[in-house]
């Protein structure tokens, strides 16, 4: 098991039960690779370094997780096709 952080940005124009909703189903997909979620931590609103889709802000969320190696690839393809979230990224972290 491998430590991970995954970083999300959600459209800061949807609703919060939306966006509440769009977090919960990314730490879903977590658990659905066999991943163990150990931390949530939101950042609230920012301002985007630059536009994406039009918006200027985003919703700031970082999940760390335990995962075996093949649940960055599994949850990037599932991340990709989600509707609301601008950006996201997995990284290693080192133990």
């Amino acid at each position: 098991m491998n430590n991970y952080e995954l970083a999300l940005v959600v459209d800061a124009k949807i609703e919060e039960e939306v966006r509440n909703k769009t977090v919960e189903r990314a730490q879903h997909y977590i658990r659905k690779y066999n991943g163990e979620i150990t931390e949530v931590e939101e950042w609230g609103k920012k301002r985007l370094a630059y536009e994406i889709d039009h918006k200027r802000e985003g919703f700031y969320y970082f999940i760390k997780f335990n995962a075996p190696a093949d649940t960055p690839a599994e949850l990037e393809t599932e991340m990709r096709i989600m509707d609301n979230v601008l950006r996201y990224l997995v990284v290693r972290q080192e133990a």
